[in-house]
């Protein structure tokens, strides 16, 4: 007989004195791609930078068609496995801004303020035609649906683990990202590139919440994240008290 599967993430918590900073990448990607140290421990000025990879990313174990509730139980008990008791501030970006969105009102964290970089108002995931995105990953045709063939595309990168992403898709296509549903009660910032199409939502987005502000930064949905405009606004909100 076998237990059950190891659901333990990939999690590493830098040097540094404050509190902890924890940061949450997007899809098909991991914490040091999006993360780089060599961006943000200069930027957050010394404090505990807390990065792990989301299930199915880099380090990260495969979990299956989990859904959005069970992942964010996930990151929860990473956080507080490295910052036991701890007030953090959470940083996330296009699916990390999505998840931190429920981290941030989850009981086992006490968190204080919570930034939002990329994040769609809609669920991009229930939009998926998922058996044909598992039949092209099977030498079968391309998907006819852009949305499809771009979700498809991204879990393909070198390095991904394309089968156990589309899985993570499925999961939490079924409980979709529903903005009106947990809204945040800390101070959110939230950020977009003037360029990127899935970001354009976000002024909607903070009228929901009690304390928002929106900044937009240059670039599309990549190059916002690597911004030093982006970075400098991080900077600056987390430093308020």
């Amino acid at each position: 007989m076998t237990g059950a599967p190891d659901t333990t993430l990939s999690v590493e918590r830098s040097e540094g004195t404050g509190r902890p900073v924890v940061l949450v990448h997007g899809l098909a990607s991991r914490a040091s791609q999006d993360w780089p140290a060599s961006e943000w421990e200069s930027t957050l000025a010394g404090r505990p930078l807390v990065r792990m990879d989301l299930p199915a990313h880099g380090d990260s174990p495969e979990v299956g068609a989990l859904p959005t509730s069970a992942v964010v139980d996930l990151l929860a008990g990473a956080v507080a496995a490295v910052a036991p008791g701890e007030e953090v501030d959470l940083v996330g970006y296009s699916l990390g801004a999505r998840l931190i969105w429920d981290l941030a009102r989850h009981p086992e964290l006490a968190v204080r303020r919570v930034v939002l970089g990329g994040l769609s108002p809609m669920e991009p995931f229930t939009l998926v035609d998922l058996p044909a995105a598992r039949a092209a990953l099977a030498g079968g045709p391309a998907p006819q649906d852009p949305i499809t063939g771009m979700i498809l595309g991204m879990t393909t990168l070198p390095g991904n683990r394309p089968a156990a992403l589309l899985d993570l898709i499925q999961g939490l296509a079924s409980e979709p990202f529903d903005p009106a549903v947990g809204v945040p009660t800390q101070p959110v910032l939230l950020l977009g590139g003037t360029e990127d199409p899935m970001a354009q939502g976000i002024d909607a987005l903070a009228a929901s919440v009690p304390d928002a502000r929106v900044v937009r930064v240059p670039g599309d949905h990549l190059a916002a994240l690597h911004s030093p405009e982006l970075r400098a606004a991080v900077r600056d909100f987390l430093a308020e008290d």
